[in-house]
């Protein structure tokens, strides 16, 4: 058997990995999220997914934890309840508080997380080398007579994803929706 000259890099992170150990690593250079997000469907089985237009006078810097700016460049674009974890936060705690602060729902029924993991490098400026994407979907379905409405949305709305344009949906949520299913 071959003994490997190092071995393989795991993801066990300090923000100074001692050179000698080959056990840490650094954080990805371009950053790691961790990202709870909230699938709502109309009935169960629907093909159809609860996105929302947000409305850029609502706390998402607290309920979603958008900067000003990406809460601009989310203009009128499609997006999924979701926010990023808060720091020791477990991702069923931030599931329930995204239906709490961003749909106002006490309490429903969700299934997972499904896990998922991408890495992928953003275009210049933004960003050099790849960043990490580890993603924790929650399904369920809308609460049977609710009125489809919130305050921190300007609209919701259950669509195909299928016959949205990738270009309407904001925040990198497209690629979220086809690694949930939606899109295969």
């Amino acid at each position: 058997m071959r003994e490997e000259p190092h071995p393989p890099k795991v993801s066990r992170f300090r923000p100074n990995p001692p050179p000698d150990d080959p056990v840490y690593s650094s954080v990805p250079d371009d950053g790691l999220c961790l990202n709870a997000f909230v699938l709502l469907r109309p009935e169960r089985g629907s093909d159809r997914v609860l996105l929302g237009r947000i409305d850029p006078d609502a706390p998402w810097e607290t309920i979603g934890g958008m900067s000003r700016r990406r809460i601009a460049t989310m203009g009128d674009r499609w997006m999924l309840p979701s926010r990023q974890l808060r720091l020791f936060e477990a991702p069923e705690e931030a599931a329930r508080a995204i239906l709490k602060d961003q749909l106002g729902i006490d309490r429903l029924a969700l299934e997972g997380p499904k896990v998922t993991s991408e890495a992928w490098q953003r275009p210049e400026p933004a960003g050099k080398g790849l960043h990490w994407d580890l993603s924790f979907l929650f399904e369920g379905t809308w609460p049977q007579g609710r009125p489809l409405s919130s305050p921190p949305w300007r609209e919701l709305k259950f669509h195909r994803p299928s016959e949205l344009d990738s270009r309407d949906v904001g925040r990198s949520q497209f690629d979220v929706l086809a690694l949930a299913g939606f899109l295969a």
